[in-house]
Formats: structure tokens, sequence, C-alpha cells
């Protein structure tokens, strides 16, 4: 097998079709995988001479395994995943059927690719095809906990409303009656609507949440770049579907839904404050549509992707913790203590942070 470490964008970019080829021979890949989210994320966020790509492909030149890289110089130099804050999940691809000599070369490519620096996957799935270099890895390792997911059955609507308690149960089925009185209908966007569709999504997003706390990021120009330019391809390749909503024919709510072969999950949306206002439940609404999606093919998994919001337990989700893997030659292995430290002592800074928060609500906000 021939391992190659790519850093030229250009040859990134000419991946494509490689790359998608790969995709659909990795059964654990989620679309943060997918070249056209990787690529796109580069241009909105990468930085010039960051870019590592490292190749393992066959004696034929097929691609077998890649790992999407880029390298980081703080708090310590890494390399760390394409994708950043904004992708859910993080990891690599590798031909399944040919998994484990693909896993050997790319766990060697990576030992030779790091140098001084330490590998730092963070966001792994469990299942993730990076495990499998984590455990062919014969240098210093550690596995730590990271992000909380959320997910449930792929199952029909009516068969997750089934799983909630029979007074809950009633309460759902009562809001889907509602959405049907108001005359709220839904649709799939075609590929060649996509674009609007999404700034419609954002424009959405930023009244939903005017005066409130909101994530920053999802307000850049350079958020909206990214996903006008990734999900297009993503649609037309069956990895996304945009969803409209509409009322009295106007577009109250977009919603954009993440698909692969292990799960199905709701990425973003934008609803128009109208829609509470005429008593209609979104977060039902939402789920309806996209559990609507898991009746096409299987998935393992109806995603509410990460985040720990109290409304998404109303559901009976089944807590999923993504994994931190974090790889290091001996020479590095006082970058992995320091990594350790740094985890430990975020960790306790939210400890600390939840407690005063907790006291200040207690206090009724006087508290000091």
């Amino acid at each position: 097998m021939k391992t190659e470490l790519v850093a030229d964008e250009a040859r990134f970019a000419a991946l494509a079709t490689d790359w998608a080829d790969l995709y659909g021979r990795c059964a654990t890949a989620t679309p943060f995988q997918s070249h056209a989210w990787l690529h796109s994320w580069w241009l909105s966020y990468g930085r010039r001479g960051r870019l590592r790509l490292l190749l393992v492909r066959g004696a034929d030149g097929r691609l077998l395994a890649a790992a999407p890289l880029m390298a980081v110089r703080s708090p310590f130099p890494a390399l760390v995943p394409l994708g950043g804050a904004i992708s859910d999940y993080g990891d690599v691809l590798v031909d399944d059927g040919r998994a484990e000599e693909a896993v050997a070369a790319l766990t060697e490519g990576l030992a030779a690719a790091a140098r001084t620096a330490l590998i730092d996957f963070r966001e792994v799935r469990p299942g993730g095809a990076v495990e499998r270099v984590y455990e062919h890895w014969r240098g210093p390792r550690r596995r730590v906990g990271d992000s909380v997911c959320l997910e449930l059955p792929a199952v029909p609507m009516e068969e997750l409303v089934a799983r909630l308690p029979s007074a809950k149960a009633q309460r759902v089925r009562a809001k889907l009656r509602k959405l049907t009185s108001l005359g709220v209908e839904r649709s799939v966007v075609a590929p060649d609507e996509v674009d609007g569709a999404l700034r419609r999504l954002l424009e959405l997003h930023q009244l939903q949440w005017q005066g409130r706390k909101v994530t920053s990021e999802h307000l850049q120009r350079r958020f909206c770049e990214h996903l006008v330019r990734s999900v297009g391809p993503m649609v037309r390749s069956g990895d996304a579907v945009v969803t409209e909503f509409r009322l009295d024919d106007d577009v109250v709510a977009v919603d954009l839904t993440l698909l692969s072969r292990k799960l199905a999950g709701g990425y973003l949306y934008g609803a128009h404050p109208r829609l509470r206002e005429r008593k209609a439940d979104v977060a039902v609404m939402l789920l309806d549509a996209c559990a609507e999606h898991t009746r096409e093919r299987t998935r393992g998994a109806l995603s509410l992707l990460r985040g720990n919001e109290p409304y998404k337990h109303h559901w009976r989700p089944e807590p999923v913790v993504n994994q931190r893997l974090l790889l290091a030659r001996r020479r590095t292995a006082p970058l992995l203590s320091a990594a350790l430290c740094d985890v430990a002592a975020r960790r306790r800074g939210k400890e600390l942070l939840h407690r005063w928060e907790s006291f200040r609500e207690r206090s009724g906000g006087g508290g000091t």
C-alpha cells in the first residue's frame, strides 16, 4: 500500500470522486466526513499551510483510507480532524472490505505524520473507524469522554410516541393534530432550490433567537457560505435533506437533516415566532419530519446530535457519549499529559460554573 500526506488545497478539491467512492465503502461514516462538508469547511475555516490529509491507496491506486486533519499550534502542537466545532462527529474513512490492512497502513502513516505533534481526535461516535486506529496504536494513548449526543431509535413518529408514558403520548398526539388543524404543510426542497432555502433557514434561525442567547457562529457569514456551498451537493448525493414548512402559503420554518447509513440527525433549523404564537409545537413538528426519513431506508439511530437540552429528554432518548482519542509517540508523551490536564481543568471549570448558576437560581440572582 502507498501512504501519502497531502497539504495542497487544490489536490484536496480534486479528491472529490475518490473520496465519495471511499465514503460509500465505510459503513461508520457520517455526513461530517463527506468530501462536500469537509472541503467546504476548509474553504471557510481552514488556515493556509495547515492542511494535512493522510491517504492510503492500494496497488491499483484505489483510495482505501483517509484521515482529514489539520495542524494546530495552540494550546499545544497537534493534528486535529477537519470540521471543527460546527461538526458533531469527527472520524477517519476506512474501506470496510480491506479494513485490517488499510487501518495498519493508516496507523503507521499517522505516527510518521505526527512527528512532534499530538494526534487529537475529538467527537468520535462510538464505533467510529478511528477506534480501529486507536487499537493498533503502539505509543502512549488515552481515551476520554467528549460531548453527549442523545439518540432515539430510527422508527416512524407513531412508534416514537408509543414509547412515551400514556399521558405524554396523548399530549404529543394532540400537538400533531394541532399542526394539522393549523394547516402546516411540509415539503422536501428540490436540489436546485436548496441554496435559497438554506438562506431562509438562517434568517429564520436568527429571528427565532432574537433577544436570546444564540450560537454566535450560526450568524457569521462564513458559516452561511459553508452551509450553502456544502449542502447542495450533499442533497444530491442523499447525505442531506432540506424541508420547508408553510403556513398560509408562507415559509415559516426550514429544517436541515443530515443522513447516513447509520443515522439521521436534525442539524439546524429556523422557525418564525409566528408558529409559537399560533400554539404550534416546533419540536414535535421537526421530529415528525425527521422521523419520516427513517421510513425510506434502515438506519440505526435518529440522532438529536450534540447537546443535553432538557426539551430533548421529553422523548426518552439514550445518551451516547462521543469519545476523544489522544495518540502520542514516546517523544510527544508530555503533550498527552498536557492535554489530559487541560481536559481535567475544563471539566472542573464547567462543574464550578454549573454550581454557580444553580446557586444564583436558588438565590434569585442576587448571590455574590
